[in-house]
């Protein structure tokens, strides 16, 4: 790094203007956004006590605000989706910390972005100095997760890892029906066949987006959102406040879709979008009704795409029962650098064969695709 360039570590988003960081990035991602950051702390969403320690990393040169990359310091590795707990693990075996650790990441939300801001420095850039600062405030470890694929040669200490996800793509469809037009025809008819059992069960469907969404709609989310954590024995990640504040201060971005039944409401999910794609995030039931999963989370959401005209629909991680609904595999890539000598060895082979795996089970998604040929 050019010695006009001077790095920092920010424990609070408070000492970053909204202005500058606007300044950085031109992408319409909601997750990138600095009212998305700001209100994971504010909400105490994101915080010290929760273990998850702002610690973004930011480049000045000549006085002027260059580079940010929003980052973490990590007691524990809940919300991140690139699972390391068998890593931690490991260490613990051996009677050594792997925590504290430097993540960079987007909380609770494992989608594909840049995660650096910046238009000057690229992430390899980055590589040399985070590994310093890591030596230096006894860190064990970086991690940066969702980011782009890096083109260039890695360093021999910096190790790649690939999930695969399932994304739907719009091919310039007019209508639901234009897609299934693309499926074999046992393929179609399951799919109307679970689209229709929705009206045969007199359920009703509304579809709100930001400044629609009232206070009772917003609670009953959240009454929904808890139940899903809580029936896996897990307390829920964001606040009440977190979400209250989204839906304000980011209406343009919120999308929520409500079922009920005679009157009651008994699921619904929510979605952020931006001009271009549209994200599957969170889903909730108080009654569990046949198919309503799918027509919620998925076939609405293809529609809202269709009708919007946005190119992709990234609707969360894992769920093979995806693809047999068009959506279509797809890799993530993060980045990682352990500090402990010992465990390179056992990481990079596993990290090696990991990747090999994932290319593999990528291949072998494709095959199982609902589509009768595909571009």
């Amino acid at each position: 790094m050019n010695a006009n360039k001077t790095i920092s570590f920010i424990d609070n988003i408070d000492k970053i203007s909204a202005s500058h960081w606007k300044k950085l990035t031109n992408s319409p991602c909601p997750f990138l956004q600095y009212d998305f950051f700001n209100v994971l702390e504010s909400s105490e969403s994101v915080s010290a006590k929760q273990g998850w320690q702002a610690h973004h990393f930011t480049v000045t040169t000549e006085n002027e605000l260059s580079a940010i990359m929003p980052m973490y310091l990590k007691s524990h590795s809940w919300g991140e989706y690139v699972f390391d707990w068998d890593w931690a693990d490991a260490f613990q075996r051996n009677g050594i910390d792997y925590y504290p650790k430097l993540v960079a990441t987007i909380p609770f939300t494992p989608v594909t972005s840049t995660k650096l801001l910046s238009s000057t420095l690229h992430m390899h850039e980055l590589f040399s100095p985070l590994i310093e600062h890591c030596q230096q405030a006894n860190i064990n470890s970086w991690h940066i997760l969702y980011c782009d694929e890096i083109q260039v040669s890695l360093p021999e200490d910096v190790y790649e890892r690939n999930t695969v996800q399932f994304h739907w793509f719009n091919r310039d469809f007019k209508t639901f029906d234009d897609f299934l037009n693309t499926f074999t025809s046992r393929k179609r008819k399951n799919t109307r066949k679970e689209r229709l059992s929705i009206v045969k069960q007199g359920i009703e469907i509304r579809q709100l987006k930001g400044k629609e969404i009232t206070s009772k709609d917003l609670d009953f989310f959240y009454l929904t959102y808890q139940l899903t954590y809580l029936k896996r024995g897990h307390q829920p990640h964001l606040s009440h406040a977190f979400f209250r504040k989204i839906v304000t201060q980011m209406n343009n971005n919120v999308l929520l879709i409500i079922a009920s039944d005679e009157f009651e409401d008994i699921a619904c999910a929510l979605f952020f979008y931006d001009d271009t794609q549209l994200y599957g995030r969170y889903w909730g039931c108080t009654k569990p009704c046949n198919n309503l999963h799918f027509e919620l989370c998925y076939y609405l959401g293809i529609e809202f795409c269709i009708q919007n005209k946005l190119k992709c629909f990234n609707p969360g991680t894992q769920g093979e029962h995806k693809i047999q609904r068009g959506f279509e595999p797809v890799l993530t890539h993060s980045y990682h650098w352990i500090k402990h000598p010992a465990f390179k060895a056992a990481i990079k082979d596993f990290c090696l064969q990991e990747q090999r795996h994932m290319l593999t089970y990528q291949q072998q998604c494709q095959q199982m695709l609902p589509f009768k040929n595909i571009d």
